[in-house]
């Protein structure tokens, strides 16, 4: 063969998985040949599983069964529907790699019998056969494609690699070719779990489904490395073999939870702190229960990652394990719920898992549910030591922003009525240094993910604070003692403590939200940011849901006076370079958009309608995302994309959503 660059990424990669990762390799471009004894037992180019190792693996994991159950099973496992998605393919093709093939046949006394057959070997990861196929073809409904390297496992197309040369893009790799594969030999990704997109020294993994800005690079191999771009670290990090399989059968979700599918696969900072709260909970005995802190930083996928840490733990460590998902806020006990049934995990319809009151949160956890979720307000019923709701060991609490929920009464009942559980906090931010309160409850931190790595891993944006403070003309010195002085006293009751804060607090909240101070600080916002229109997106922070929308409105207004203000002095400048300069800063306000980034609560129609403000345009927003502006259309990444979800909208950079007004609590 005439060897190019392309050719020889493609061959150093093949040849480090061979020698150091111990997979087999193949070169199949002029090699190939078909039937049953050929180079890879292929019939032909169509076909895209190797039955000769997956029936291997079929026979020597389910021992002893009669053929035709082995045929069914290669039977499923190879079908294609015409009428099938991608998508839906996917997900029914991992679904059954995951759990096993469901088959029926007669065993040896002639009864009919049901059984999954297994298809990977998920107890011993190095027992499985791996295969990296070079170049191989791949025939299509009318084209023919070869794919640079294939791995297969078992017989089954897991990993798709897409290499180009150290001088190029790997962008490329993703619109010039992974598009094509996709719309060309579709069947071929049909069992995909994830794709490689490398140069040599780059390299990022995702999904088949993942825009390329999704695709993320896999830094480390231990949390405590300082991390490096370098594709052997992914390499490493994905294709050892026992890690490959963990991510094949733990870190992988579908996700229904945003009204469509989305195929999620574990970043490098979840594969490795869940990992490292997963041995916290083998050690919980000698821990005391004291599982530790997992701080991920805002963004970095904190509910994706107890979803991760829950099922690993179900499958792999056995038992009857309970977890219970404690927050301290309605919104965000919704939000982690919609998350856990949105990857099919819970159903509360069909088993009911959410603590409605004190009383019902009793009489869950002496159900042995596998997941209960619940406010901390719910143990607002005094609990005797002498008479807990369970004495099981076996239960784990999952504190979401730990170091609001240990506090007070409220904490004191928690752990009387679960004397023998495990703790572990999840939280996006870190540990004061003398919050003694929180380290006697979960211990040091088991898992960090801190701001400035998710900056830059990309994901998240940077942050810059420009202190801009309003004064109040008030004496406030005592306002943080009064606020946790009533948060003590409002814990114990079964209601929204964003709510009785307000009633309770009323003066220093009417102060705070004074008409007149925030038409002040919207004219200073305006000012400010249209002046410092080139230095990036702007977060404004308010102190509830109704503020965030007073604001809206009266940026809105001030923005309008702003860009009416320019225009005038676009017309007295004399200066032509002003003149070009002011141009583009008023073409710059016109297209920024704005949105107010708030969860959905119970009854919020009626709450704004109350203020004279109408929340559903925002809603309808935050549900159908933003328009994508002919600008970025054009763009081979945005091809068929018509909105955005406002998150992807803000992150990304060329997207006019800039102002994201948001709730501090």
């Amino acid at each position: 063969m005439s060897y190019t660059e392309d050719t020889l990424v493609q061959q150093t990669t093949a040849e480090y998985l061979e020698k150091e990762l111990r997979w087999e390799s193949v070169y199949a471009y002029n090699t190939e040949d078909f039937g049953p004894d050929s180079l890879l037992g292929r019939s032909s180019d169509r076909e895209v599983v190797l039955t000769r190792y997956l029936r291997a693996a079929l026979v020597n994991l389910n021992k002893g069964l009669p053929e035709t159950a082995y045929e069914e099973a290669v039977r499923q496992m190879t079908g294609i529907s015409v009428t099938q998605s991608l998508l839906a393919a996917n997900r029914e093709k991992y679904q059954l790699i995951r759990d096993g093939v469901p088959v029926t046949f007669h065993n040896e006394k002639g009864e009919r019998e049901r059984r999954r057959l297994r298809v990977i070997d998920f107890e011993h990861p190095e027992e499985n056969h791996f295969l990296c196929v070079r170049e191989l073809w791949v025939r299509g409904d009318l084209y023919r494609r070869r794919a640079d390297i294939v791995g297969f496992v078992n017989g089954l197309p897991l990993l798709f690699m897409e290499l180009k040369n150290i001088h190029r893009d790997i962008r490329l790799a993703y619109e010039q070719n992974l598009n094509d594969y996709k719309d060309t030999v579709p069947h071929l990704f049909h069992h995909n779990a994830f794709v490689v997109l490398a140069n040599g020294v780059e390299a990022k993994i995702g999904s088949i489904f993942s825009r390329f800005e999704h695709f993320q690079e896999w830094k480390r191999l231990a949390e405590e490395e300082p991390g490096a771009v370098d594709m052997e670290t992914l390499l490493k990090g994905v294709c050892d073999k026992r890690n490959f399989i963990d991510l094949l059968e733990n870190f992988i979700l579908f996700d229904e939870s945003g009204g469509e599918t989305k195929k999620i696969i574990a970043r490098n900072h979840q594969f490795l702190g869940v990992n490292r709260a997963i041995e916290a909970v083998k050690d919980r005995k000698n821990r005391k229960g004291k599982l530790g802190v997992f701080w991920h930083t805002q963004g970095a996928g904190k509910s994706y990652s107890m979803v991760f840490f829950t099922r690993k733990i179900h499958r792999r460590l056995g038992g009857n394990f309970t977890f219970l998902i404690l927050t301290d806020r309605e919104d965000l006990d919704t939000q982690i719920y919609k998350t856990f049934a949105g990857c099919g995990v819970v159903d509360n319809d069909r088993d009911p898992c959410r603590a409605s009151s004190g009383r019902h949160l009793n009489e869950l956890l002496t159900q042995h549910k596998a997941f209960i979720f619940s406010l901390i307000q719910k143990f607002n019923r005094h609990v005797e030591p002498e008479q807990p709701y369970s004495e099981r060991d076996d239960i784990i609490v999952i504190s979401d922003e730990a170091h609001r929920t240990q506090y007070g009464v409220l904490a004191l009942n928690m752990r009387n009525a679960l004397p023998n559980a495990s703790y572990i906090g999840f939280t996006g931010t870190p540990l004061f240094k003398d919050d003694e309160i929180t380290r006697r409850v979960f211990g040091d931190y088991v898992s960090t993910y801190d701001f400035q790595r998710a900056v830059e891993d990309g994901a998240t944006v940077p942050l810059y604070y420009d202190a801009r403070g309003d004064k109040l003309g008030v004496a406030v010195g005592d306002l943080n003692e009064r606020i946790a002085e009533k948060l003590e006293t409002l814990e114990i009751d079964n209601i929204d403590v964003e709510q009785r804060l307000e009633q309770e607090l009323k003066r220093d909240y009417h102060i705070i939200t004074a008409e007149k101070r925030l038409d002040q600080i919207a004219r200073d916002f305006v000012q400010h940011y249209s002046n410092a229109w080139e230095s990036g997106k702007a977060m404004f922070v308010c102190i509830d849901k109704v503020t965030c929308v007073r604001m809206f409105n009266l940026i809105s207004r001030y923005w309008e006076e702003r860009i009416a203000e320019l225009e005038a002095d676009l017309d007295k400048t004399a200066d032509e370079q002003e003149e070009a300069y002011l141009r583009r800063q008023i073409n710059w306000m016109r297209e920024t958009r704005m949105a107010v980034v708030v969860s959905e609560e119970q009854g919020e129609v009626e709450k704004f309608r109350k203020w004279g403000l109408d929340i559903t345009p925002h809603r309808r927003l935050i549900k159908e995302g933003m328009d994508l502006p002919e600008s970025l259309r054009a763009k081979p990444q945005f091809k068929n994309l018509q909105r955005m979800a406002l998150d992807d909208a803000f992150k990304e950079e060329e997207h006019p959503f800039r102002i994201a007004i948001v709730c501090a609590m």
